[in-house]
């Protein structure tokens, strides 16, 4: 039985980003089992391939929710990465750290050095920003590439004036000092091609010999002595392949994600009682908020019809996407060099939020049914909008013992009031940014949901009706004290109980951020391995009296 220091699971953002600063260690070996393939293929890459990738289950876990009291019956697919890299080589390619407040809100909950002072180093250190901003907030030396969306646009940049018209300033950093505002959304892209944490982090860490990446396998459960975690089982291959035991000396770390990492510990013996003896596994250890209190962005999509202008859904098609593939071969820029989302703007509920609780992104083109992935025919733009904070919580749980069946998903969309009020209220900011003078140059008229859409019963009806996921699942092995009956990890990320045992991904989150989940996943990562190699950990942050 081969034995390692330790054993990742799952090759993703926060396990590229711990293979990568643990193996700066050279006494240390480190194996990572990552349950789908290598990164090599073309799609993942190129920038624009998001829309193949989105459904492509060969680099996909193509997870499906269920339905939820509020989503009208309807089961939302939920995409999550399958291959080295994990989401971060099949999502949007959007950096977005959330804010201030988020973090220090971690910290109010019990959890010692998650303030925003504390995490910001991590975050610096991490990232290298091109172009320009306060180095007090942003990093320059990092390995993961930051740059800013240059694919100038009519219709983007008569949306932000129309923002502008409304009272919401133009931000030239949202990852800096203050949130709010609307600009060019920043992205992992680097000479238009994808920078993902595989990329950034991993292959740069497998040059150094002493990580061992094994793609194809698929983790069956843990094992244990006791108390201890001391290994991990896997089928080399997936499903009927040969079954591998493992040993870790130090530690074995599950960084499965917010879906896979729960499913992982269920199938172990590590959660709630009843839920492990009704599947018939033997309970090694009871920790009841294994799986619990799940989190995700529930996002409406408004959608207009354009006039007098060519929008991306023309661009997609016939000799225009020849003339784009050749741009993009040339220059790498153009169409195939684009993100899903390219302007965000973080804005008010209401008049006394105190920071920014609304985050609306607004793209050039139409998706077909209101779901990201497949253009329709017809020019079109589409502002989505979702609460960033919300109060709803669902849960992850194992469906059978067999590892190979997709967990039960229960998201619980908008089952608290306030969640659907905050939707209803992004909604109507939506059909105004959407309708502002400065887009009425190109604004036909409003397709969903249209203009008979008017009470906030109509609203909420139709976010009911075409709401989807926004891909930021987390907070399912929350970070807190021991006495918190919710809690599943400390702050040193140990799962409460037990020895040798590590989360470290979007799972660990005790609530959702203000923000898309990869960047601070990345940072979640950066700042365990220091915890897990006895590391000092960089100095808080000091911000200038005016911040």
């Amino acid at each position: 039985m081969e034995t390692f220091d330790y054993l990742i699971i799952g090759a993703g953002s926060a396990g590229s980003v711990l293979a990568n600063r643990l193996s700066e260690d050279p006494t240390s070996r480190i194996c990572v089992l990552e349950a789908g393939p290598s990164d090599w293929h073309p799609y993942i890459h190129l920038p624009a391939g998001f829309i193949k990738t989105f459904h492509m289950k060969s680099v996909n876990w193509a997870y499906s929710q269920e339905p939820g009291p509020w989503t009208g019956g309807r089961s939302i697919y939920a995409p999550r990465g399958k291959t080295l890299g994990g989401s971060s080589s099949i999502n949007g390619h959007i950096y977005n750290r959330g804010q201030r407040q988020d973090f220090d809100t971690w910290a109010q909950l019990g959890n010692r050095g998650w303030g925003y002072p504390d995490i910001l180093p991590y975050f610096k250190r991490l990232e290298r920003r091109v172009g320009e901003c306060d180095e007090t907030y942003r990093g320059r030396d990092g390995s993961l590439t930051v740059t800013t969306m240059d694919w100038q646009d009519p219709l983007c940049e008569a949306f932000m004036e129309g923002a502008m018209s409304l009272g919401i300033p133009r931000n030239p950093d949202y990852n800096g000092a203050i949130q709010e505002g609307v600009s060019y959304c920043q992205r992992t892209i680097e000479k238009g091609l994808r920078m993902s944490a595989a990329k950034a982090f991993l292959h740069p860490a497998r040059k150094r010999g002493n990580v061992d990446v094994r793609t194809h396998a698929h983790v069956t459960n843990l094992i244990f002595e006791g108390k201890r975690v001391v290994g991990v089982r896997y089928l080399r291959g997936g499903k009927g392949g040969e079954p591998v035991e493992m040993r870790a000396s130090k530690e074995v770390i599950l960084s499965g994600g917010a879906y896979n990492s729960p499913q992982v510990l269920q199938l172990s013996g590590v959660g709630s009682p009843e839920l492990l003896q009704s599947h018939g596994i033997e309970v090694r250890h009871a920790l009841p908020g294994v799986g619990e209190g799940l989190q995700d962005h529930y996002a409406p999509r408004s959608v207009a019809r354009v006039k007098n202008i060519r929008t991306i859904n023309e661009l997609r098609r016939g000799l225009s996407l020849w003339v784009e593939a050749l741009k993009w071969a040339t220059t790498r820029r153009g169409l195939l060099s684009l993100s899903p989302t390219m302007v965000y703007c973080f804005w008010h509920s209401g008049e006394t939020t105190e920071s920014s609780d609304l985050q609306l992104t607004f793209t050039p083109a139409s998706y077909k049914e209101g779901v990201q992935g497949q253009l329709e025919d017809e020019p079109g733009m589409t502002v989505a909008s979702w609460q960033q904070r919300p109060e709803s919580r669902g849960y992850v749980r194992i469906r059978s013992a067999d590892p190979f069946a997709p967990p039960i998903i229960q998201t619980n969309y908008l089952v608290e009031e306030i969640d659907r009020r905050v939707v209803v209220a992004g909604m109507k900011l939506a059909r105004r940014l959407l309708a502002s003078k400065p887009l009425a140059p190109y604004y036909a008229y409003e397709d969903f949901p249209g203009p008979k859409v008017q009470s906030d019963d109509e609203f909420l009806a139709a976010a009911t009706e075409r709401g989807t996921t926004t891909f930021h699942p987390g907070c399912t092995c929350r970070m807190g004290p021991a006495d918190a009956k919710w809690a599943v990890v400390d702050d040193q990320l140990r799962v409460h109980g037990l020895q040798g045992l590590r989360v470290v991904d979007a799972s660990i989150m005790p609530r959702m951020i203000s923000a898309n989940l990869n960047a601070s996943t990345l940072m979640i990562a950066d700042k365990a391995s220091d915890m897990i190699r006895g590391k000092t950990a960089p100095e808080a942050v000091r911000f200038p009296v005016s911040a």
